[in-house]
């Protein structure tokens, strides 16, 4: 299996808890031999904001004119972004909730592949075709706060994003999702929640073919 990590926070695993997901779930794959990983760091990545560059950056080379230098950097950005998307069976993502939804540089990754050509089309007739339906997606996610009661699901638009968008919209198949929540709000409890989060990770891990 090829196996693209995304992951998306650049706090250190001292001091928040989807970069602790990250490590215990990168440690456990290091003994799963059924596995190739590539990882894929959106704060280490250059990852100029989508925009209007790329379309200009299309047409020109639709024409073979060359580009200015924000347009190859935006072009760059994404075609490598997309070649490792298309080259992996399995896409899984390290994440925060940060204000309700996911961080930015997480969202230009999502922007970068959430395209029409790319990932889905649409027939004469206007209906949309998933072009990556056989694609696996692996959630994995930390909140402070507990937002899988009835009350506040509805305010969760990280994971809820992330689900409508590949399972939803692209129709990947979500096999895995594991959600750190609530170590934050209940300090009493944050070791054993974060604790048990993790040994969770560590399974879908083990468990990847």
């Amino acid at each position: 299996m090829n196996l693209l990590v995304v992951t998306a926070n650049d706090r250190p695993s001292s001091q928040a808890t989807s970069p602790k997901m990250y490590d215990a779930f990168m440690e456990e794959l290091k003994q799963n031999d059924n596995v190739d990983v590539t990882v894929y760091d959106v704060y280490k990545e250059d990852t100029p904001y989508l925009g209007q560059d790329i379309f200009n950056a299309y047409m020109k080379l639709e024409g073979h004119e060359p580009l200015t230098e924000s347009e190859d950097r935006l072009f760059t950005a994404q075609s490598k972004a997309r070649d490792l998307f298309e080259k992996a069976d399995t896409i899984a993502f390290v994440f925060p909730l940060w204000n309700l939804t996911i961080p930015a540089k997480l969202q230009t990754f999502v922007d970068y592949v959430f395209s029409a050509g790319f990932t889905f089309k649409y027939d004469t007739e206007g209906n949309m075709i998933q072009l990556m339906n056989d694609k696996k997606i692996i959630l994995l996610n930390a909140r402070g706060g507990v937002y899988s009661t009835k009350e506040m699901q509805p305010l969760e638009m990280a994971v809820n994003y992330m689900k409508t968008s590949f399972g939803g919209v692209m129709g990947m198949e979500i096999i895995d999702e594991v959600i750190i929540e609530g170590h934050n709000q209940d300090p009493t409890k944050s070791d054993d929640i974060i604790a048990e989060g993790l040994e969770k990770v560590k399974t879908v891990a083990k468990n990847l073919k």
